[in-house]
């Protein structure tokens, strides 16, 4: 039986064939500058499925009996950093926004809010724990929060709720003591369990933004951060129509730091504040 290298090289005609599979698969663009940490962050894999050659797992994931395996590929190739509070004037702007639905929320209305590329789940979390800073019996009222993400292991881990000490580094002390309880591990590290009130407002599931999407509703805010950035200009401009018409006419989509809607008129979008845009009318 072979036994698995410990340093596998990934050839160019490997690295076309993995990334050809994760753009079709997930609109994910891998540029060759990268190729070492695609090695890296693939040889486990290798391992695992006790290959010795990349060649050898292009073969499996491009056939019917690597099907399964593709989920593990776009896994290890997606970037899940995430924290808590990340970009906090989205936060601000949440705030103030559901201030000024107290009144509708209170006789009956409904409020949507999806976090599209959800990772570990800090966002959802955060979303939640800012509606209920504003509304304590938040979770009473009709307001639902989805996250959701192409990888399957981090909705496994946001739907758990638990997160370590260095994950909750950008929670409030006030929100910490609020929203969590601790407990100390089997390894005398410490965790911190989001509470069942914060958990009872989020569902979290699998979603990858370049198939259908099956959501019926329209959101009132879309997060969005930090995602388009790892897809090509073409790809951005697919997702910005689909977004559009899944926004509720006074809706906002939130975008990462670093992330620009390029012609936003085009695709039914204006600029209303940082890396904030609502839905125009044609």
């Amino acid at each position: 039986m072979l036994k698995a290298a410990d340093n596998f090289h990934l050839d160019a005609a490997s690295f076309r064939a993995i990334a050809e599979l994760a753009y079709r698969e997930s609109g994910l663009t891998l540029v060759e500058t990268k190729t070492s940490m695609i090695q890296s962050r693939l040889r486990h894999r290798l391992r695992h499925l006790g290959l010795t050659e990349f060649s050898a797992y292009c073969e499996l994931i491009e056939s019917d009996r690597g099907l399964d395996e593709r989920s593990h590929l776009i896994s290890a190739l997606t970037t899940n950093v995430s924290h808590f509070f990340r970009e906090n004037h989205h936060f601000d702007f949440l705030k103030e926004n559901v201030k000024g639905r107290l009144t509708d929320l209170r006789n009956g209305g409904r409020l949507r809010i999806w976090s599209a590329g959800c990772s570990n789940g800090q966002e959802a979390f955060s979303i939640a724990m800012t509606l209920l800073d504003v509304i304590p019996d938040a979770d009473h009222l009709d307001i639902r929060i989805l996250g959701t993400d192409i990888d399957h292991k981090v909705i496994q881990f946001a739907r758990l709720g638990e997160f370590s000490e260095r994950l909750v580094s950008g929670v409030p002390k006030v929100f910490l003591e609020r929203h969590f309880s601790e407990r100390l591990s089997e390894n005398a590290e410490m965790k911190f369990q989001v509470s069942n009130q914060v958990q009872s407002m989020v569902t979290f599931n699998h979603l990858n933004l370049l198939a259908p999407w099956p959501m019926a509703g329209l959101f009132d805010m879309i997060f969005c951060r930090n995602v388009v950035i790892y897809f090509d200009q073409e790809t951005q401009n697919r997702l910005w129509p689909e977004f559009q018409k899944k926004l509720a006419r006074n809706g906002s989509l939130m975008l990462g730091h670093s992330e620009r809607i390029s012609d936003a008129d085009r695709f039914g979008f204006e600029g209303c504040g940082p890396t904030r845009y609502r839905p125009v009318s044609a």
